[in-house]
């Protein structure tokens, strides 16, 4: 894994956003990868913004393997499996956490 590789999932992430999925939201979404990376994406007035690192109060934390993240990316993993057999972890708001699959559609 290269961090090119992990920008541009995120970047083909953000490019996936459906504005009309998140009408009511204004939320951050933290990714904290086990290879030690950090993103948060935050997501208000319908539109979504990218970052590097570790924000300081997300609505919901996610760690997982980048691989994991790729998996549920490609739609190859479902969200809820992931968390049940441990490879997924979420911390804070999850019904947020659900709310991610309509938000950025695997592709």
């Amino acid at each position: 894994m290269s961090m090119n590789q992990v920008d541009q999932f995120f970047e083909a992430m953000v490019a996936r956003f459906q504005p009309q999925a998140a009408v009511d939201l204004d939320a951050v979404i933290q990714y904290r990868l086990a290879e030690g990376e950090s993103y948060y994406l935050t997501v208000s007035d319908q539109r979504c913004v990218l970052d590097r690192g570790e924000h300081g109060a997300p609505c919901v934390t996610l760690k997982m393997k980048f691989d994991t993240l790729q998996k549920l990316g490609r739609g190859e993993l479902d969200g809820m499996k992931a968390f049940m057999f441990g490879k997924l972890k979420v911390s804070g708001d999850m019904s947020l956490a659900t709310r991610l699959a309509k938000l950025f559609p695997a592709g």
